[in-house]
């Protein structure tokens, strides 16, 4: 299965996934949580798009979504020119193996009771991508050396491992079968400031080397600016305003955008005290409670009373910038 340059790799189209609740001992449903309410987005091949908000706003969700890991409610995942979100699992199957995964706990995502080599091996055994123990050994060799990891180490236990190596780890599974898709999930934010830098390059260098397409989830603005081609800012559950790093972090239009980017810190103190700080009021609401309208007026410094009653779409404001909001 190939695909030629520039073209989509996967295309999400009003995502929809609710999670219900249920109360007593009958469990009876009282209500859903939307955790993600109409998202829309593509990824090219080769680009790095960073999905970016606050904790709980649907990020993650949307990821297991990607990697049908979660049965979305509505909309459809277009991958390689298949709509994965409903497929049953003897068809995705065989699509599955193009999509790899790299979690935030570099040690909760590895199975403790098994050594490196067979963490890593795995995906190979499952999608029949090799043929004896000869072929096996020398796969599993060549991605430790490709994520930095001595091959020697394959009889260890995760345990026995930093955190960072086992984040390295995580990514020599997400590649074994050569994927044309990563989602990061967020992949650094476990690890030590000093190791951080290590595994952003290392994503990079394989990004490059592979041809690899990222998905890349994170609440570190910083990081995301360094990483990503282009940034979709996610709040509540939906996608606020998407545009190219460059473009998005110096020339914000979302208030939530602003919101965010004023609170990334800056290591010049003098720049620090002059800046303009966004502060914002209230708190997030509950995603199964979302406010009508704009999911963002009431915490708004813009908002007017029509912002409570119209759900903004995304309106491309020129040069792909995209925002939703109708005091932009």
């Amino acid at each position: 299965m190939t695909i030629e340059p520039n073209d989509t790799v996967v295309q999400v189209k009003n995502l929809k996934m609710y999670f219900t609740i249920t109360r007593g001992l009958l469990r009876r449903k009282v209500g859903k949580i939307k955790a993600v309410d109409d998202v829309s987005f593509v990824i090219k091949k080769n680009e790095t798009l960073g999905l970016v908000g606050e904790s709980g706003c649907g990020k993650t969700t949307t990821g297991r979504c990607i990697l049908r890991l979660y049965t979305p409610t509505a909309g459809s995942i277009i991958f390689l020119g298949h709509d994965i979100s409903t497929l049953p699992e003897n068809r995705i199957r065989p699509l599955r193996r193009h999509i790899g995964a790299i979690f935030q706990d570099p040690y909760g995502s590895l199975n403790p009771r098994h050594t490196a080599g067979t963490i890593t091996g795995r995906p190979l055994i499952v999608h029949h991508m090799v043929n004896g123990k000869s072929e096996y050994d020398d796969r599993v060799a060549e991605l430790f050396k490709l994520v930095g990891l001595d091959p020697s180490m394959m009889d260890r236990v995760p345990h026995e491992f930093s955190g960072g190596q086992r984040q390295r780890l995580g990514i020599a599974r997400a590649l074994a079968c050569s994927p044309l898709l990563v989602i990061c999930d967020e992949p650094i934010s476990a690890l030590d400031v000093s190791i951080q830098a290590q595994i952003i390059n290392l994503l990079e260098e394989l990004q490059e080397r592979l041809g690899l397409t990222y998905l890349f989830i994170a609440h570190d603005l910083a990081v995301v600016q360094h990483i990503s081609h282009r940034v979709a800012v996610m709040y509540l559950g939906r996608i606020v305003e998407i545009s190219n790093s460059q473009e998005l972090y110096e020339n914000p239009l979302h208030p939530y955008t602003k919101a965010l980017l004023s609170a990334i810190p800056i290591p010049n103190p003098a720049l620090e005290r002059t800046r303009h700080r966004v502060v914002l009021k209230g708190e997030v609401p509950s995603p199964a409670n979302p406010p009508t309208g704009c999911h963002f007026h009431p915490r708004c410094n813009l908002a007017i009373s029509e912002c409570a009653q119209v759900n903004p779409p995304l309106r491309d404001v020129g040069n792909g910038h995209e925002v939703a909001c109708i005091r932009v």
